[in-house]
């Protein structure tokens, strides 16, 4: 019977001390929480009122008040979406940086609760966050950037050259008929014979396209096999009208059918050899592409405009043409690393906290945090054009500054136990 009472006894004190640690986590979790939440708000705020004070300067007759207040609103997501991961930061340095002034995290840490669950239980509340990135990109931003691009397209008009929407060359062939030299008692054999020349090529540019196949403005020049310009085709819209299956025998596994758009509100300038031109406007023409509707779609958005899914469709479209866009692959590795970032950033902010307990104040240590935050930003930037620049794999040059934060942050964490 003696036996009995130590262990009841000790089962007491353990039930006790879980019910403790379990108040104490959520406390914890509650304070992150609540600064993270204040963090993310203001910095997202500070950046809709400065690019909203950028937008007055744009203001006249066409792009008006409303207009600029409705661009905000609708750019606001992505705003919002970009600072996550430094107001994590912050937030998680004030969250901490109050106990800490209070002295209630050296309390946790003398009552025997290690650095780590400490990190744990701030990072719980981070998650939140990392799931709501990841439904900013996947469902709100593809909506708000189009939305935002039709009101605001500036960009579109002003400059001279724009590699917006989808430039692509296509060969053009012709069809000739020969005459056999064969001998007169075989019929067939005297009969015509069609070859296939070529004919030059087209400059292709369509400025926008939606899944459900409707073409914005579409551009289209054409060449001779010398190079010169014979004529310019201007539309102002498509609408897409079905397909046709190839029946070449050389045609490729990604070009099996002939998608067709019939083009509206058509004007053609033709170039003469003498340099004389003719200008005359149609009512429609048809225009032949190799893909679908969506993938028409895929390829005149930007690539930060697109979801995670859109941009792995495009990832597998490119590669079934033997093509490779590396804007698309950084902006997809960069959507999904996402959250990783956040949760390093965490990492960080618990390390500056816990390694400045007395000797530093909280206005200092915010301070130190928005310009890791900011540097860690610049070098995602830095690292992403790169690889752009040289090639080498957007899915390393994003992972680099996440594990070095990451690797950073623990090092500073293992040097307090």
């Amino acid at each position: 019977m003696r036996s009995l009472f130590p262990k009841s006894r000790t089962s007491n004190i353990n039930v006790n001390g879980n019910a403790n640690l379990q108040v104490l986590g959520r406390y914890v979790k509650l304070n992150a929480l609540l600064a993270i939440i204040a963090a993310v708000i203001g910095l997202w705020a500070l950046q809709v009122l400065f690019s909203y004070l950028s937008e007055l300067d744009a203001l006249s007759d066409s792009y008006t008040m409303s207009d600029a207040l409705a661009f905000i609103f609708y750019r606001s997501p992505y705003f919002l979406e970009e600072f996550m991961p430094t107001g994590a930061l912050l937030g998680a340095v004030v969250g901490l940086g109050l106990l800490a002034n209070k002295s209630e995290l050296v309390v946790m840490r003398a009552a025997g609760v290690s650095i780590y669950r400490i990190v744990g239980w701030v990072l719980q509340p981070a998650l939140l966050f990392v799931l709501l990135a990841l439904a900013i990109n996947q469902f709100v931003l593809p909506y708000s950037n189009q939305r935002a691009n039709e009101i605001n397209n500036e960009d579109n008009t002003s400059l001279v050259t724009s590699v917006r929407g989808y430039w692509t060359v296509q060969p053009r062939f012709k069809t000739v008929a020969t005459n056999s030299n064969s001998s007169n008692d075989n019929t067939n054999n005297n009969a015509d014979e069609a070859s296939v020349q070529p004919d030059g090529s087209d400059i292709l540019y369509i400025d926008y396209a939606d899944v459900k196949g409707s073409l914005g403005e579409i551009k289209r020049w054409h060449l001779d096999n010398s190079g010169n310009l014979q004529t310019a085709i201007h539309a102002t819209g498509g609408k897409y009208t079905g397909r046709q299956a190839v029946t070449s025998d050389n045609a490729s596994p990604s070009e099996q059918y002939r998608y067709e758009w019939q083009l509206g509100n058509m004007t053609t300038l033709s170039i003469n050899q003498g340099f004389g031109s003719s200008q005359s406007t149609t009512a429609s023409d048809i225009i032949s592409l190799p893909f679908a509707p969506k993938s028409v779609y895929l390829l005149t958005r930007q690539a930060e405009d697109l979801s995670l899914t859109q941009l792995y469709e495009h990832r597998q479209f490119m590669r079934q043409q033997g093509k490779r866009s590396l804007t698309h692959e950084l902006a997809f590795w960069q959507k999904l690393l996402s959250p990783l970032s956040i949760l390093s950033l965490v990492i960080v902010a618990c390390s500056f906290v816990f390694g400045s307990l007395r000797t530093h104040s909280l206005g200092l240590r915010i301070v130190v945090a928005l310009l890791f935050g900011l540097l860690f930003s610049y070098v995602q930037d830095l690292v992403g054009f790169i690889s752009l620049a040289t090639g080498f794999s957007p899915l390393l040059m994003v992972l680099l500054p996440i594990i070095a934060s990451t690797a950073a942050g623990g090092y500073l964490i293992k040097r307090q136990m």
